[in-house]
């Protein structure tokens, strides 16, 4: 079938809207016609290859939409269900069998690499092969997802919200209550107030976290961050962070989550902590990125970690997600703007911008 996209021709390039051919869907594959898609910080990433994808590629990997064809194989995903796209793994290697698939073996290949798992091409212009990104590409009115990619949600939430589930907010709530799991009380500072950031901000609040604290250089996301659920608030560009919180605090905090992918930042996070203090790493930056530490701040019993994606199982973990939403325990569609596929380069200098915390490319209708 024929439909439109946004495509990533080289490096650097402005996104293009086009035509682009799409293959049916092969077994465990399914076919879904896209609602909204929300556009992240790693597709940005990957259009400037500071993460090397394939290119032209369409990218896009906060995919919610509707079912509209299964491939042979698929029995528990049928015609007409609303579903959010997340990430790729390939269901047999320890870290899928052991479920976490989010350490699968072959994640990069599969969400990075630019194809399926077997090694083709569902996207075509003209005679050329269109890479695929995180087993969705979602910058498009459909696409072609394997079925672990896909998690089925209720109808009874607006689908075009639900994209940066598959993502972004699990992936910052989950550092959260997936990784860390805090008792209540305790204390947790988030750097950087994205999607990413506020998301670990409402998954602290839904934690009983007792002091929750913000940093940004930015006012007015230090505003809303307040709203879901900060207790405190730092601005960077005027204040000594690590001083600031353990004016706070007195000792330092017990945990800390770095969500703005800059260095110095990971170095403030790590040395902020109280003793048994853990730093969570949930922001990429461009490969080879190096960060300084202080062996000292480490050696007295505190922790640095990497994290991937929510670090829980997405058909579980995001329908709970959906659940606090509709109880007002987790009020993510306060970050989201909505754009048209056509208005997707505008959407990503407004996110550049910061003016803009969450885009969303409405693409159709349920």
């Amino acid at each position: 079938m024929k439909a439109k996209a946004a495509v990533t021709f080289g490096k650097g390039e402005p996104f293009r809207i086009t035509d682009i051919k799409i293959d049916d869907p092969k077994p465990g594959e399914v076919l879904v016609r896209l609602v909204g898609t929300g556009i992240c910080h790693t597709d940005l990433l990957a259009q400037s290859q500071a993460y090397p994808v394939p290119l032209p590629a369409v990218l896009g990997h906060e995919g919610a939409g509707v079912i509209e064809k299964v491939g042979l194989g698929v029995t528990h995903i049928e015609v007409g269900d609303h579903v959010v796209l997340t990430y790729s793994s390939c269901g047999t290697c320890g870290g899928c069998l052991s479920g976490k698939a989010y350490a699968c073996e072959h994640f990069y290949d599969l969400n990075f690499g630019g194809k399926m798992k077997d090694g083709t091409c569902r996207l075509h212009k003209d005679d050329q092969d269109l890479s695929n990104f995180f087993g969705q590409s979602s910058f498009a009115y459909y696409s072609v997802a394997s079925v672990r990619n896909v998690v089925k949600v209720p109808k009874d939430v607006p689908l075009e919200m639900l994209g940066p589930l598959g993502c972004g907010v699990q992936t910052g709530s989950g550092a959260v209550l997936n990784k860390l799991k805090p008792s209540p009380g305790t204390s947790i500072v988030v750097f950087g107030t994205g999607t990413v950031g506020l998301s670990a901000i409402m998954g602290a609040n839904v934690a009983h976290c007792g002091i929750i604290i913000a940093v940004d250089i930015q006012e007015s996301r230090l505003e809303l961050a307040k709203e879901m659920g900060a207790t405190h608030t730092i601005n960077a560009k005027d204040q000594n962070v690590v001083e600031e919180i353990m004016k706070i605090t007195k000792n330092g905090v017990n945990y800390a989550i770095e969500s703005s992918g800059r260095p110095e930042n990971s170095r403030f996070a790590v040395d902020s902590l109280a003793v048994l203090g853990t730093t969570v790493q949930v922001a990429g930056a461009a490969l080879g990125t190096e960060v300084s530490l202080d062996i000292n701040t480490i050696l007295f019993e505190r922790n640095y970690k990497g994290f991937l994606m929510g670090e829980g199982v997405p058909q579980l973990y995001i329908p709970m997600l959906i659940e606090l939403y509709k109880q007002g325990k987790f009020p993510f569609d306060k970050l989201i703007n909505y754009y048209t596929l056509e208005q997707i380069n505008d959407a990503i200098q407004d996110t550049k911008n910061g003016t803009t915390i969450k885009a969303i490319l409405k693409l159709g209708e349920v």
